[in-house]
């Protein structure tokens, strides 16, 4: 395709026509030269069901089941690197089985808080884990001749106020923590496209930001693809035109009004603002067009629902799951169990389609408790009880439209108050009583709960840590009266578990996918053997956590109505605070448990004359069950302002029971480098670096030093 021909014979009017939407997720067409539409779709978890064109309303098609993914959290949860390209496989080929150009995934923003509301769409707190996941999920993606869209850039880590939000936060931060996993989905993970955020970044919206997407984007990262704006986000024709997005997407049908259309073409013709700007633009989406062979008959026509598909969302929502305790080996149950008490809300829910615009119309979705009976049969008697009552209330205004109206919405939600008044309170002691009557009668009890996406979800926050609905007393209560008790939480992140001494066995899921509730039940009865870790911190409190120590969320609100947040906690964020500041956690980063026992031994350290370094260990499964450990090696950098920790590389072994294997862990020049505000560059400083290598930040089997000699820029 020869970009800069086709842009002469355009007309200024479908240069205009080609950057802003022409429907809810449709870019304009020039009809007279062939070039079409290029069609977008959420999500992160499986292409989003069909709208009108121009209005919210679902078309009422059965045409737009598809599979529902792990969450982002879950995947993430995996460890596992070729998981993540299988991942993006999936979604890529779902998209195109749905004719779409452009997927609008995945969602990489740091996790700040544990209280964003859209955590459970994003993968970690901690970047080089993000970018080790998100490039090669780009990846798989690309294979099938759709876009990836990697979104949200930049510092879009909370929904509170999150259209207008202004973020503050120094440049070391910026570089060496909340930029490190786009570079690595961008340009390692060679993303065509990229979405700009709604928030603020130093005063300016991100996107019409001339530092994000100008200086870093395009002048330091040389990023050639096309930068789209999220739906809204762009609010002033001439900074964006000049500074910002090649493409306008928004929420509302009035698409010739958008500040990239008429407002534009009117500044363009009175020569405010020059035609190459749009130039520019034109020929970035006609590349990405050609990347995705968009009109060539080559190109993947794509398929949803397949086996394959169903196999790969079935491992993914296995390796996701995480045991987090099993202090007397009550895990994996008996599949000769007789009798099991299943309770709780989740274990009947499913969760496909909610959580904002990552819902899903799933061609179906197993719950936990349909798992159970997958995977038992006729054999057990599988009764089940609410245990704790749940107020289906919706808590935001506006009905199938809420997009549309996200703009301007007024969130009205008693989320955060426990509504024990005098209709409430009694359901919920009636529904524990009830469970604590039947439980005695149980060989098993399997307690199944969490969030929903009453909490997980785009638009806001949540209150606090605190189990909803009255959890806390149930799981207290249970735990105090059935000694066979198994706790599972379904959550998009940590949460307070007052009870936790109390409790015998824990499993941590996410939102597993359509599969989710067969994996888990394949878990807990041992016909998968668990190997996922935590991808972030649950701390014990909320109250721990360094976004409460330096009061830096959810900012605070100025006299025009302007919200800030400072970023004061700087690096010390997650793992990096809790390991610094030596505070107690709930379950380190990086944790997870197995059924069978690992040994890593005969460790050693290798400096090359290039100043990159090799770790190297052996690992043997001492157990009797085939299993998977994840080792990850830690260094500290000797630098003031650093945490004492941070992740630099990890690997996923799997063994065969008594097997042992060799593991090289190698750090490149840039695993030691900071970034020297001065210089506006990486750089390493000579020094003896700190190494750790274990199965968590706090299991830790090696510790051993590395003394660097050169010092200078990096690459």
């Amino acid at each position: 395709m020869n970009q800069k021909n086709i842009i002469s014979k355009l007309t200024l009017e479908e240069k205009i026509a080609m950057i802003h939407a022409a429907g809810l997720f449709r870019s304009g067409a020039v009809k007279r030269l062939n070039i079409p539409s290029l069609v977008m779709s959420d999500g992160p978890s499986g292409v989003r069901q069909e709208f009108e064109n121009d209005s919210w309303t679902p078309i009422d098609d059965t045409t737009d089941f598809v599979s529902w993914l792990p969450s982002n959290t879950c995947l993430c949860t995996t460890w596992n690197p070729n998981l993540a390209r299988k991942f993006g496989e999936v979604l890529g080929d779902e998209a195109r089985g749905r004719g779409k150009d452009v997927i609008l995934a995945p969602g990489i923003n740091i996790k700040r808080t544990p209280l964003c509301g859209r955590n459970f769409e994003y993968m970690s707190e901690d970047p080089h884990l993000i970018g080790r996941m998100a490039a090669p999920l780009v990846q798989g993606i690309q294979s099938q001749d759709v876009a990836a869209c990697v979104k949200h850039f930049a510092l879009n880590n909370q929904e509170c106020d999150r259209l207008s939000v202004d973020t503050k936060v120094d440049d070391k931060t910026l570089f060496e923590l909340y930029l490190p996993a786009f570079y690595d989905a961008l340009m390692e993970g060679g993303s065509y496209s990229v979405m700009g955020a709604y928030n603020k970044y130093d005063g300016e919206f991100c996107c019409e930001n001339a530092t994000l997407l100008k200086k870093i984007l395009r002048d330091l990262w040389h990023y050639d693809g096309v930068t789209i704006s999220d739906w809204g986000g762009v609010h002033n024709t001439e900074k964006t035109a000049l500074n910002g997005v090649d493409m306008e997407m928004s929420v509302t049908p009035d698409f010739d009004d958008y500040k990239l259309a008429n407002p534009l073409l009117e500044k363009v013709k009175s020569r405010k603002i020059d035609e190459s700007v749009i130039d520019e633009r034109i020929e970035r989406i006609l590349t990405m067009m050609e990347r995705i062979k968009l009109g060539d008959k080559t190109r993947n026509k794509g398929c949803t629902n397949t086996k394959d598909h169903q196999q790969t969302i079935q491992q993914i929502a296995e390796e996701g799951i995480v045991l987090l305790k099993n202090d007397t080996a009550h895990l994996p149950l008996s599949k000769e169990t007789k009798k099991i008490l299943v309770l709780g809300d989740n274990a009947k829910r499913t969760h496909a389609a909610g959580g904002g615009s990552a819902e899903i119309k799933a061609l179906y979705d197993i719950s936990p408790l349909l798992g159970m009976r997958m995977v038992l049969g006729g054999d057990a008697q599988i009764d089940w009880l609410p245990g704790y009552y749940v107020d289906n209330e919706k808590h935001v205004t506006g009905e199938v439209d809420w997009q549309a109206e996200s703009l301007d919405v007024d969130y009205t939600t008693d989320r955060g108050k426990e509504q024990f008044d005098k209709e409430i309170r009694p359901i919920r002691e009636k529904y524990l009583k009830e469970a604590l009557d039947a439980c005695p009668s149980y060989d098993e009890v399997i307690f199944i709960g969490g969030l929903n996406h009453a909490y997980d979800v785009e638009g806001f926050d949540r209150p606090d840590m605190t189990l909803p609905y009255g959890q806390n007393e149930v799981i207290e209560a249970l735990t105090e009266k059935c000694k066979n008790l198994t706790v599972v939480l379904i959550n998009g992140g940590p949460v307070e578990m007052p009870w936790i001494n109390k409790a015998n066995s824990l499993i941590q899921t996410s939102y597993c996918g359509m599969h989710g509730g067969l994996a888990l039940a394949r878990v807990l009865f041992g016909e998968v053997n668990p190997s996922g870790h935590l991808a972030e911190t649950y701390p014990v409190h909320l109250c721990d956590t360094p976004t409460e120590k330096f009061k830096s969320y959810p900012g605070t609100v100025d006299n025009s109505g302007q919200r800030h947040v400072e970023y004061t906690e700087k690096l010390m964020v997650g793992y990096r605070y809790y390991e610094t500041e030596e505070i107690p956690v709930l379950f380190p980063f990086g944790y997870g448990l197995s059924y069978t026992t690992f040994d890593l031994h005969d460790f050693s350290v290798e400096k090359n004359d290039d100043e990159t370094v090799c770790c190297r260990c052996q690992i043997t499964n001492t157990g009797n069950r085939a299993g998977a450990q994840t080792i990850q090696l830690y260094v500290g950098i000797p630098e003031e302002g650093q945490p004492k920790k941070q992740l630099r590389s990890f690997k996923k072994v799997a063994l065969a029971p008594q097997e042992t294997k060799h593991v090289s862990l190698c750090l490149s020049k840039k695993d030691f480098a900071t970034y020297n505000c001065k210089n506006q560059t990486f750089a390493i400083n000579e020094g003896t670096y700190s190494l750790w290598i274990g199965t968590s930040v706090k299991d830790i089997f090696f510790q051993s030093e590395v003394t660097l000699s050169q010092s200078g820029i990096v690459k």
